[in-house]
């Protein structure tokens, strides 16, 4: 196997943010007088874009209602919550690898343009990704668009990107596009959803990937290795 592009999810995959999203999503019920969902209905639906992600959540809800959560939430995450989220032990790391390596590293996300250019800035990360795309800004995650988009703008072909990503939305999108998927393990959804979308592996978290390559595919311009060959 062998791949030039790395497309990485950022909630639950690179950030661990779960506790937020749920956060704000009970934010935004609260505010707008509806009442709460379970929270196992709130990660069911990380990684998808707001808009589809509120219309999944509240099927029954005006175009009004849906529009006030939407705003809710925004609210409760841009200004409100002061739930604390920070990258993955080894996320870092594994992304200074995979650009010392020779890989394109890029970011396919279900967050508003706004939020993630927030966020890069935040953990300094801005400056690592060739290119990133958001749900505001083309179709919403399982949908092939970003990982579409991103290849035309990297000029790099969809069957030469991995898609790493916790949700089944992650690796459904890659499959819709023709890209390879490998599964974490460290966010929303369980191994059994993931394992449907029948990714390559699923690891524990995103700073196991290095270690995946280094016995499992090529990285740009070198060879794989295998324990099984010895070399």
């Amino acid at each position: 196997m062998e791949f030039d592009l790395l497309i990485f999810d950022w909630d639950g995959t690179l950030m661990d943010s779960e506790r937020k999203i749920v956060a704000c999503f009970r934010a935004a019920c609260d505010q707008v007088g509806v009442p709460r969902l379970p929270d196992a209905h709130y990660r069911s639906i990380i990684g998808l874009g707001l808009t589809e992600a509120i219309a999944a959540l509240f099927p029954e809800a005006d175009s009004e209602t849906l529009a006030r959560i939407g705003e809710g939430y925004r609210h409760a995450w841009l200004n409100a919550d002061q739930t604390p989220q920070t990258l993955f032990p080894g996320a870092r790391e594994t992304l200074d690898w995979g650009a010392e390596q020779g890989f394109v590293l890029a970011v396919a996300t279900g967050k508003s343009r706004r939020g993630l250019d927030r966020a890069l800035g935040e953990s300094g990360l801005h400056a690592r990704f060739a290119a990133t795309r958001c749900a505001d800004e083309t179709r919403s995650k399982p949908a092939p668009d970003m990982v579409l988009e991103l290849c035309t703008e990297l000029a790099i072909a969809p069957e030469r990107a991995l898609v790493i990503g916790d949700t089944d939305f992650d690796l459904a999108m890659a499959n819709a596009a023709g890209a390879a998927a490998i599964g974490v393990l460290s966010g929303a959804h369980e191994r059994e959803r993931l394992a449907a979308q029948k990714p390559i592996i699923l690891l524990n978290h995103v700073a196991e990937l290095p270690g995946w390559f280094a016995d499992n595919a090529a990285v740009p311009g070198g060879l794989a290795r295998t324990r099984a060959s010895g070399t």
